[in-house]
């Protein structure tokens, strides 16, 4: 009796779009299996397009995780990531779209207006864990199933993976044969000193709180590697003085803690000891410069 024929390989691009907020970081980096996107409470956490890979024994996976499309802020750091969703989700074989369970808002049907039509859309519903009333789920489901040709509806938690499996099984027969682009080993096509510059803007979001100014961004100056061990200069850039003074914090306070914890954030992510040294500097108006925001890595592709 002959064996059944291999199943050929899949790989292929999935973006993730959604809203700010809908927890679009926290479902890439449990899809990938490892924390490569950065996660705070605040809007427009995510600045950039991140890739994520993850390989299976059938099929890989390259996840474009793309910042949240809004229209609150009107400066041109915000338009260019508007064009980073729109870019990202012309060139791919299938999108995740995200929202929250429970919750639809103007802002995730101004998502759905931009999805294309000739690319297959999994609605992702997030955040089920947090949803109290669990019978409000079926009907929500039943209400966002009217706003758009979505291929499936799967409602997973990101945080405590749960349905993660569905939504890889959904995703899976969408992507096209294809050899794998990335080696197995690999989880982004992001390099080490981009990752430095995320962990670091990540802890000057998670531990400035309220006081974040928005007009903020990180610039690593230089970056060496030798062996596991990295050196890195690192400047956090502000966009007027009361905010350098704001992100150091009295007698350096925050800025010893934000060092101390994305030093250690590197740390694991790099299997390296770390050297950092970071400072701040004032730039004004940078968030509305277009050669600044280039200098900085912002484009509309990534």
């Amino acid at each position: 009796m002959q064996s059944e024929a291999a199943q050929p390989f899949r790989c292929g691009f999935v973006a993730i779009a959604g809203r700010p907020n809908v927890g679009k970081s926290t479902l890439l980096n449990h899809l990938v299996g490892q924390k490569i996107s950065i996660v705070s409470s605040k809007a427009q956490t995510t600045r950039h397009r991140i890739t994520g890979v993850r390989t299976e024994a059938d099929a890989q996976f390259v996840f474009v995780d793309t910042p949240g499309f809004q229209k609150q802020y009107k400066s041109a750091l915000n338009r260019t990531m508007n064009r980073a969703v729109t870019t990202a989700l012309g060139g791919v074989d299938a999108v995740l779209c995200v929202i929250e369970a429970g919750r639809l808002t103007a802002a995730d049907r101004t998502v759905f207006s931009l999805l294309p039509p000739d690319v297959p859309v999994i609605l992702v519903v997030n955040k089920i864990d947090r949803l109290r009333d669990k019978s409000r789920l079926l009907p929500f489901l039943a209400e966002v199933s009217q706003t758009f040709d979505f291929r499936e509806i799967v409602p997973v938690s990101a945080q405590t993976e749960d349905n993660l499996a569905r939504l890889l099984d959904c995703l899976r027969p969408l992507l096209p044969e294809n050899a794998p682009f990335f080696a197995e080993d690999e989880i982004t096509d992001r390099s080490e000193r981009f990752l430095a510059a995320e962990f670091l803007r990540e802890q000057l979001f998670r531990l400035l709180g309220d006081e974040l100014p928005y007009g903020l961004a990180v610039e690593i100056e230089k970056f060496e590697s030798e062996g596991r061990l990295r050196r890195i200069w690192a400047a956090v850039i502000v966009d007027r003085p009361g905010h350098k003074a704001i992100v150091i914090g009295k007698g350096g306070q925050h800025l010893k803690r934000i060092s101390t914890q994305a030093r250690q954030a590197m740390e694991r992510l790099f299997d390296a000891r770390v050297h950092l040294e970071v400072w701040v500097k004032v730039k004004g108006g940078w968030a509305d410069d277009e050669r600044a925001l280039k200098s900085l890595g912002y484009d509309e592709n990534g």
